[in-house]
């Protein structure tokens, strides 16, 4: 009996599984024109973001960039005990989730730009309100941090106007205490605007009849703002925070670079920089790609972690 019941699960099993790919071919078959628009982005994850992956062989080698990489030596978990044994792990690592920390304090922001934007009611300013907040977006980096350092400079327009109040000039540029609020605060300049775009979008699919409702019975425009706007955006509040914090180990290595300097080191020295001055000035290709996966899976379990509490919480998840 139980050979039979076996028999009749994996009929029904086979049956199934053709009836979902006999779907998948009609479904192919109606919608090949989107299918086609999409197949570059998917050629273009496999050749440039799975496809490398095989590299990741580097980290466990004494590779010097010479020959192939499965030709070089291999020296296992060498390169991860060296580093976390060095005495550059523990600076790089505290100041990495310093400056990730604050970053990710800063996520409410856009939040709260987009609620305001989208209770302007006059369209003409509303536009030329976004256009005004995307705009930093656009900026190159390089040209970014140079309007920064004319800006901080020891006479720049800042240092100026606290010295014609009466004030001392600081020393911004080279001041390791102020270099995170720096990096932070010039990155939610440049990227506000940007940020709060999808958060619009959504807030623009809000049912009008539920404002109505709202103002009927006597609702302030703030109560319908906190009952109304914010429950209706939660799931996408969710997703971006579930992706924010799957990057958070990850600090823009370009922007280090561009603003740090022999003075401000002590708090500028991230896991970036230093896979950047291991691997590409010193030439030590597999001690850097080890500290580089060491900080792409740490950025795996925390988006892990997170997209499972997310999930148990409220019911909104990535996977």
């Amino acid at each position: 009996m139980r050979k039979k019941e076996q028999k009749q699960f994996d009929r029904l099993e086979n049956n199934n599984g053709s009836s979902l790919a006999g779907r998948f071919m009609k479904q192919l078959k109606r919608n090949y024109i989107l299918y086609l628009l999409i197949l570059p982005t998917f050629v273009w994850y496999i050749l440039f973001c799975y496809f490398p992956m095989g590299g990741v062989y580097i980290a466990f080698t004494r590779y010097k960039g010479i020959g192939s990489i499965f030709n070089a030596k291999f020296v296992g978990l060498k390169w991860f005990r060296d580093f976390f044994d060095s005495v550059y792990s523990d600076t790089t690592i505290r100041n990495t989730i310093r400056i990730s920390l604050y970053s990710l304090a800063t996520f409410p922001l856009p939040i709260i730009m987009a609620l305001l934007v989208n209770e302007i009611r006059h369209e003409k300013f509303k536009k030329c309100a976004q256009t005004v907040m995307y705009a930093p977006h656009f900026v190159s980096l390089v040209v970014m941090v140079s309007i920064i350092t004319l800006l901080m400079d020891s006479k720049g327009m800042v240092n100026t106007t606290i010295e014609n109040f009466g004030g001392e000039a600081i020393n911004f540029i080279g001041s390791s205490k102020v270099f995170p609020h720096m990096f932070v605060w010039s990155g939610v300049w440049q990227s506000l605007g940007w940020d709060c775009i999808i958060y619009i979008a959504a807030l623009s699919g809000v049912d009008p009849g539920l404002h109505e409702a709202a103002t009927v019975d006597g609702c302030s425009r703030f109560k319908r703002i906190l009952h109304i706007n914010l429950p209706s955006i939660a799931p996408t509040i969710v997703i971006t925070l579930i992706m924010r914090v799957g990057k958070l180990m990850t600090v823009s290595t370009e922007k280090t670079l561009l603003l740090r300097n022999t003075m401000n080191m002590a708090t500028s020295e991230t896991i970036g920089t230093f896979v950047y001055n291991r691997g590409l000035i010193a030439g030590d290709f597999g001690y850097a790609a080890a500290v580089g996966l060491f900080l792409n899976v740490i950025n795996l379990i925390l988006l892990v972690i997170v997209n499972e509490v997310s999930k148990r919480v409220s019911e909104t998840s990535l996977f």
